[in-house]
């Protein structure tokens, strides 16, 4: 081996290899055990959420499989319908060209030609992280085989009453015109402004202050063309004499009623509230109650329409009541209109009051233009019948959430289900089953000649729906469609239901809950076994990573590393705000002066999973990913050194008599202990845990003490054949069943370790992930040898604390006097004094007689007996003493500076809390340090 590790050299040759030889493909003879990956966007490239969520899958895959189960983890990606579409238009959009230019076929051509060119990006980072996934099965949601899944399901789901078409209010997209789901909008904090309107009571009625006209407020004051009713609450006694009445609205001169619903806040504002069923989801469900007429004001593009469109709450036209709208407003934009509609209220004394007021204003994910409730045409999935099912099977316990608290948020969704509009206005998706004869009558069926025959059409003229399906319709079917469904192949009969679904807690409901409703209404089965909700990876401040923060960290670049000047770039390329891109480049070169280097596959997963704790949200901290590359290096070069006392030598693996030290029945039984707990850990989903045990004990037991204690044993030339052919066994193989411990977290290394000592270590064997994961042997947990073996410890660990101490060179052999020993404490040094006098430097040992006075020493403590180490001749006394006064004098002198500082009532008033946190650190630190130095000067002053 190399001696230096360098995981560029290993890991993409590794992974070339696992896959040629379809290691990755189910092939257990154990219990078939399923992970579908959440498909990622065709259009995306990863980000650490992907890598987070990557390394939990694979963790797992490689255990069960290692298990032998039989595995599969299926890929695929998802074909993003509005991010895919928007992309490729973008693209055209260079040349002059609109897809409407090109029609809806030629468009689709050139999506297709556009992800056969550049849609692998996302398979081929996946592979760099070193995911297990079985590419031979590799899907796409517009794969042939996923699109008759998908026909088939909205088919049967419209047989079954579940799916229809109506007029409802949806989210709407006025730069695409499509309508898109919630996840896809997002809610910025922005300052606004709350105007005050005033409407006229009709009919001379007065409120209880003899007020003429009731206050409204508002943010929207464009929707009051469109509104139906003012509602107050119930119990307002303000306004209870005018439920029922009449206001005249200004502008339109309609009259709409004064209506009472709990939906109002007597403390906000007047108490008033303008209820516009047709702009506005809260107002939309107040109008259900109230069977209010539903007015839509504007066109796709959220301009004024002249004549407004007015509905029932049913979706049925209402002609009872006047759409019509101001002339002068028609064709206007709807911000235009505002600000026309504020100055006639104004001009006309109608205008109370504008108020400043915070906004959380609605903006489309993609285009980021301002998101307009509206009143369209859209098919919807009835989910409440499907819901009863879905809830039915987390509460029995067939599905569980991990940690189980998600399964309340998944609760209180479900419980309080909306119907699931499932069309888009796009071209790129499924599109949707349906068509339409001339007198608008609508057919479903899986394709036009089925809908004739069916329907006994003949040669009536027929047209399909232009709409595509909501993408999260055909991920929802992606458990059991990636397998083959509607068909029974031998693939779903044998891997679904799947085992577990490793998500993030923000697509709870619109990916997980609608994957459960389809599956047990489609298959009646549930898709998975375990739901295991993992928190979101935030940076080091604990912010979430987003580009206008410019903290986004690429996993790729932790990776393979990246240069400052490429980080920049990165980071601000695009930014059309110069102030913000030159903040993001200063904090930027603050974090990265060197750019990010080189850290490897194998450190960043092992971060990853060592973070991994139960839902909670990650703090991404770079200083973790450069412990765990010393910790990779840590157990390189503990190959390199069994392999130089073990490379053609007697290692006792082919039955040779061999004797064990109490050195290797401690490591072989601190290994049978990690083993069970690595294994109890990842049954629980707690890879933090796991992670940590199986560090504390190749870090801490193997490499700092068990490669230390058996030097005496390997390098001496008189040690007893068996006892040191044992000592290479126990070398070995520990080594090797670490490696297969830590297989699942640090996939190369691992591997490439493996590969390097495996015939030393008597296994045999393709590769390690096809070996079989190491299960304890509680009758080789050795209690003695570890007491023995902590005694040693403790004691060596003693005495390097009094040579730190008292600046005693750790080469410099030593007398030390045992105090309070018991015979079990001198039975230990007898066994182990070869040892002790080799590692630590003894000169000689004495065991103070009972009623003996000790010589002046410094002290340490195992258990009761005390650990002397006589002074005299050790060190300069006076010198010492010198030393310890200035470095004293320097620590106080720190203390009182930064103590001043925070005593300052000015500098705590204006210092960034930041700054106190490191001054207040930098004090704790000072005054720990100045204190442990006055201990040790009045330790050596009584010598």
């Amino acid at each position: 081996m190399d001696k230096t590790y360098q995981p560029h050299a290993i890991e993409t040759a590794l992974y070339e290899n696992w896959e040629a030889n379809n290691y990755f493909a189910p092939q257990g003879s154990g219990e078939p055990y399923t992970i579908m990956i959440p498909p990622p966007n065709v259009t995306g490239s990863l980000h650490m959420g992907h890598g987070f969520n990557n390394a939990i899958m694979d963790a797992l895959i490689r255990f069960r499989r290692m298990q032998g189960r039989n595995t599969l983890w299926q890929p695929g990606t998802d074909h993003a319908g509005i991010a895919t579409q928007m992309v490729v238009e973008r693209q055209l959009a260079a040349d002059g060209i609109g897809r409407h230019d090109l029609g809806r076929e030629k468009f689709l051509e050139k999506v297709w030609e556009w992800k056969e060119q550049s849609g692998g990006t996302i398979t081929r980072q996946i592979r760099r992280l070193g995911s297990s996934v079985d590419w031979s099965r590799e899907r796409f949601t517009m794969d042939e085989g996923l699109s008759e899944a998908v026909k088939e399901a909205f088919v049967r789901l419209h047989q079954d009453g579940l799916i229809y078409r109506g007029k409802r209010l949806v989210n709407w997209d006025t730069k695409f015109h499509t309508a898109i789901s919630d996840l896809e909008v997002e809610n910025h904090d922005e300052k606004g402004s709350l105007w005050n309107l005033r409407y006229p009571l009709a009919d001379g009625h007065k409120t209880s202050d003899g007020k003429d006209y009731l206050i409204v407020a508002t943010t929207r004051p464009e929707t009051m063309l469109g509104d139906a009713a003012v509602a107050v609450h119930p119990e307002d006694e303000r306004y209870q004499a005018l439920i029922g009445t009449f206001v005249e609205l200004p502008l339109v001169g309609r009259r709409i009623p004064i209506i009472a619903d709990d939906y109002c806040d007597p403390e906000f504002g007047t108490g008033c509230v303008k209820i516009t069923p047709a702009h506005d989801f809260n107002d939309y469900e107040v109008g259900k109650r109230h069977n209010l007429p539903l007015i839509n004001i504007f066109d796709k593009n959220a301009a004024v329409l002249a004549q407004a469109q007015v509905f029932n709450i049913d979706g049925s036209v209402n002609s009872q009541v006047d759409g019509r709208l101001p002339a002068e407003y028609a064709g206007l934009d709807r911000f235009v209109a505002r600000k026309q509609i504020v100055a006639v209220f104004e001009a006309a004394g109608l205008l109370e009051k504008i108020d400043e007021h915070a906004l959380k204003v609605p903006k489309g994910d993609r285009s980021g233009t301002i998101i307009e409730p509206w009143l369209t045409d859209q098919w919807y999935v009835s989910t409440k019948p499907l819901a009863e099912k879905a809830i039915a099977v987390v509460e029995s316990g067939e599905i569980q959430f991990v940690p189980k608290q998600y399964e309340n948020m998944y609760f209180s969704w479900m419980r309080d289900i909306q119907d699931w509009c499932i069309s888009r206005q796009l071209w790129w998706g499924h599109r949707i089953p349906a068509w339409y004869d001339d007198a608008g009558n609508v057919y479903v069926g899986r394709d036009e000649a089925e809908v004739r025959a069916t329907h006994n059409l003949g040669d009536a003229n027929l047209r399909q729906d232009e709409d595509v399906l909501d993408t999260w319709f055909s991920s929802g079917l992606w458990t059991f469609s990636t397998l083959g469904w509607p068909q029974q192949t031998d693939y779903l009969k044998t891997f679904h239901p799947t085992d577990v679904l490793v998500t993030g807690f923000d697509i709870i409901f619109f990916w997980v809950a609608r994957m459960i409703m389809l599956s047990t209404h489609l298959t009646g089965q549930i898709p998975f076994k375990t739901v295991y909700v993992h928190g979101l990876v935030r940076d080091s401040q604990g912010q979430k990573m987003s580009k206008s923060k410019g903290n986004v960290l690429d996993p790729l670049d932790i990776v393979d590393g990246i240069s400052l000047d490429a980080l920049l770039e990165k980071r601000t390329s695009g930014m059309m705000q110069p102030k913000l891109a030159e903040k993001i480049a200063k904090q930027t070169r603050a974090e990265f002066p060197d750019g990010i280097a080189a850290y490897g596959t194998d450190a960043l997963r092992f971060t990853n999973l060592a973070l991994a704790s139960t839902g909670r949200d990650i703090k991404f901290d770079m200083g973790r990913v450069e412990g765990y590359r010393n910790f990779c290096n840590k157990i390189w070069n503990a190959a390199n050194f069994v392999l130089e006392n073990t490379d053609g030598q007697d290692t006792g693996v082919n039955g040779e008599p061999v004797e064990l030290s109490s050195v290797d029945r401690w490591i072989i039984s601190a290994l049978q202990r990690t083993e069970a707990e690595v294994t109890r850990q990842l049954d629980a989903f707690r890879f933090d845990l796991a992670a940590q045990a199986l560090y504390e004990f190749i870090w801490d037991e193997y490499c700092a003490w068990y490669l230390e204690l058996v030097k005496p044993v390997l390098w001496d030339e008189n040690a007893p054949i068996e006892r040191q052919r044992g000592t290479r066994r126990t070398l070995i193989r520990v080594l090797e069943v670490a490696l297969r411990l830590a297989h699942p977290f640090m996939p190369f290394i691992t591997e490439e370790i493996w590969q390097r000592i495996k015939a030393q270590a008597g296994v045999s064997g393709e590769t390690i992930m096809l070996q079989a994961w190491p299960v304890a042997n509680e009758s080789r947990i050795d209690a003695a040898a570890e007491g023995d073996i902590e005694w040693v410890k403790q004691l060596m660990l003693g005495l390097r604390q009094i040579r730190g101490e008292m600046k005693i060179s750790m080469a410099k052999r030593i007398d030390i006097i045992l105090q309070n020993a018991s015979d079990v404490d001198q039975r230990r040094l007898a066994d182990n004094l070869p040892l002790l006098n080799k590692l630590a430097k003894l000169e000689s040992v004495r065991v103070l007689a009972a009623g003996e006075e000790a010589p002046m020493s410094a002290t340490a403590l195992v258990g009761e007996m005390q650990v002397l180490v006589p002074m005299a001749g050790l060190i300069d006394k006076d010198a010492e003493l010198a030393r310890l006064d200035k470095e004293i004098a320097r620590l106080d002198g720190e203390v009182k500076r930064v103590g001043g500082k925070l005593a300052n009532e000015g500098f705590v008033a204006k210092a960034p809390a930041e700054v106190l946190d490191k001054e207040r650190a930098k004090l704790a630190e000072a005054e720990q340090a100045l204190g442990k130095l006055v201990d040790q000067r009045a330790r050596i002053a009584s010598l």
